[in-house]
């Protein structure tokens, strides 16, 4: 077995388009309306697991757009130029909150993306 998809909460779908795809560099692999509903999935180049953007529906589900993590880091997005992507993402306007640095698991920087949700970009130690 493996995930094949997780949902991703999302003020709206394109702003969630915008960011996996043109920040991130992301693929649109499905964007399908489904009356007041859209089925809209994203995958990075070459992975197999993909994310169901996923509207935020009432309340309580707004209360979670950024907090799906609970505060803490719970996306890798893991490369295999961390100086590459690190200036591309720079380039793009993400902001990290901390310079690089090197761990015994790798090459690791923690940013947040625009609803607030906090990730690593890491390129593992060979």
């Amino acid at each position: 077995m493996e995930i094949s998809s997780f949902s991703f909460i999302v003020p709206d779908y394109d702003a969630g388009i915008a960011f996996f795809c043109d920040t991130l560099g992301f693929e649109l692999i499905a964007d399908e309306p489904q009356g007041r509903k859209r089925w809209v999935e994203v995958r990075a180049p070459g992975a197999t697991t993909s994310v169901v953007l996923a509207r935020a529906n009432g309340p309580e589900q707004k209360a979670m757009i950024g907090q799906q993590g609970g505060g803490r880091v719970w996306l890798f997005l893991k490369t295999d130029d961390f100086a590459r992507d690190h200036a591309r993402l720079l380039a793009r306007g993400i902001i990290f909150e901390e310079d690089p640095r090197d761990e015994l698991y790798g090459r690791v920087a923690v940013f947040r993306d625009p609803f607030g949700n906090r990730w690593d970009l890491l390129q593992k130690a060979s």
